[in-house]
């Protein structure tokens, strides 16, 4: 499910959400780091928020992985 779809709902910014996933602070998604860089791919499965959080988009298109490659927040 994408980050910022997440942000919406909960009402926080997309930011807070990758700082949450990377300190492990929030535990409906994964940030993974990517080689040795500063890079991190997040993961928030569908079934994940919806065990944690509650929420589902029925409307979501199927082939959305919910994946993201950024820069990491400062």
């Amino acid at each position: 499910m994408p980050l910022k779809e997440i942000a919406q709902v909960i009402g926080i910014g997309v930011a807070s959400i990758k700082r949450g996933l990377r300190d492990k602070e929030l535990d409906f998604g994964y940030a993974l780091r990517i080689g040795n860089g500063e890079q991190y791919r997040y993961l928030c499965p569908d079934k994940q928020v919806w065990e944690k959080l509650g929420y589902f988009n029925p409307d979501a298109q199927t082939d959305d992985t919910g994946e993201s490659e950024e820069q990491p927040d400062g």
